[in-house]
């Protein structure tokens, strides 16, 4: 039964947002991954957020060769699977609408992959730090590839002169 029900999502998916999928597939029965061009993912993580009743799990990013990938993972839980969606964010242009501009579950993970990975999510109404100290040179993020602990001091780590 669950089979069948998975196919089934995988059929509504394809064609509710066909047009705005690059790619989509189901490697194994619970989990479908769909690569979408950066400016259509907000739009379709919104929908199943909002119309297709997911919850979010997370998201991540990470640095690969042509710029930032960023997967949101996503849980159907009446249909027990896990939709995850894809996008690459090229370093030319290394910003995307926030999602939780609109959807408050998504403003810390937002916040997280602006600040250890430089994606800028633009309308996203706090862009504090979460995880670094203000002290943290700006323009360093921890998480790319280029990124070189000799690029820092220990007064860049200073959490008390950050005040927390």
């Amino acid at each position: 039964m669950a089979k069948k029900n998975n196919q089934k999502v995988m059929k509504n998916l394809k064609k509710k947002l066909k047009k705005d999928i690059i790619d989509i597939v189901q490697p194994r029965e619970n989990r479908i991954y769909m690569r979408v061009k950066p400016e259509k993912a907000p739009g379709i993580v919104e929908y199943l957020f909002s119309k297709y009743k997911c919850k979010l799990c997370t998201a991540s990013g990470m640095d690969m060769r042509e710029g930032i990938e960023i997967i949101y993972h996503l849980a159907k839980e009446d249909e027990n699977m896990i939709i995850n969606v894809k996008t690459l964010i090229p370093y030319s242009k290394l910003e995307i609408e926030s999602i939780g501009k609109k959807i408050k579950a998504f403003r810390w993970i937002e916040r997280e992959i602006n600040e250890m990975l430089g994606v800028k999510f633009k309308g996203h109404p706090d862009m504090r730090r979460l995880l670094l100290a203000d002290s943290f040179p700006k323009g360093k993020y921890p998480l790319r590839k280029n990124f070189k602990n000799s690029d820092v001091t220990d007064e860049d780590y200073d959490y008390e002169r950050s005040g927390i």
